[in-house]
């Protein structure tokens, strides 16, 4: 009698069986990802919701952006050697904006070996893009835009920390593709919160203050905010002087804690 050679054995089958159920795992984790990053009605919704209750201005013009900066309620962005601007017109965002992407820069850099690219900041009303959408909240100084990797690598790195900070529900964010990039749209005081319950999880170390140091460029290399320090150390301004040693506390990563 002849078999045919398209039959399975038992073992064989239950082998075929597990690596199709692999398959299906990984499929099933990859289409997750892709809806989490797809962006929706709801999530706009949130966003201008967190707008509002951070009573945000929807800056017009760039002269109004200048007020903002004057006043020190937008703090300009200075590139550093993990993350990049490219093709930002105004430099500048909300104070946690900018504490966000330095750490999430000095991670992202830790982790991929190349900086982080942030393609857009504040954007005023006069200058938003013709495909933006008119509930968008980048006049309010809360979002930023980051180039999509393209290292797969670098890529699924990035894509499961925005996706795990979305889910603790202290940023929105969306993959856009005209061009390849994602939108951020940061909660500030859910975020902070987030942030200093991480830092109050760390063992502090000792700094000694080093001539010409300053607390904002102290706090921006060990990845921790001034207001942080300065609650530790028990400062009640920003001043400080050569030999003060400092306690500082540990950065985590943003993706601790998934």
């Amino acid at each position: 009698m002849h078999h045919s050679s398209a039959i399975f054995r038992p073992r064989t089958l239950a082998v075929a069986l597990v690596g199709l159920l692999a398959v299906g795992t990984a499929l099933q984790a990859f289409a997750s990802s892709r809806s989490g990053l797809r962006g929706s009605r709801s999530s706009m919704n949130r966003q201008v919701e967190q707008a509002r209750a951070h009573d945000y201005t929807y800056l017009r013009n760039p002269s109004q952006l200048n007020h903002f900066v004057r006043k020190g309620w937008l703090v300009k962005v200075r590139p550093t050697n993990h993350f990049q601007l490219v093709g930002v017109s105004f430099p500048y965002t909300r104070p946690e904006v900018r504490t966000f992407i330095h750490r999430l820069g000095a991670q992202y850099k830790a982790a991929c070996g190349e900086p982080l690219v942030v393609t857009s900041l504040t954007r005023p009303k006069t200058h938003q893009p013709r495909n933006a959408s008119p509930r968008s909240v980048h006049p309010t100084g809360m979002a930023l835009d980051l180039r999509r990797p393209k290292n797969s690598r670098c890529r699924s790195w990035l894509e499961q920390v925005l996706l795990s900070l979305e889910q603790k529900r202290v940023l929105e964010v969306t993959l856009e593709w005209r061009p390849p990039h994602y939108h951020l749209a940061l909660f500030p005081a859910p975020y902070m919160r987030y942030v200093a319950r991480l830092e109050a999880n760390t063992t502090p170390h000792s700094y000694r203050v080093a001539r010409g140091d300053n607390l904002w460029d102290i706090a921006k290399r060990h990845g921790v905010s001034v207001g942080t320090i300065k609650r530790v150390n028990n400062l009640r301004d920003n001043r400080i002087y050569p030999g003060q040693v400092l306690r500082i506390p540990s950065s985590r990563s943003v993706s601790t804690a998934r």
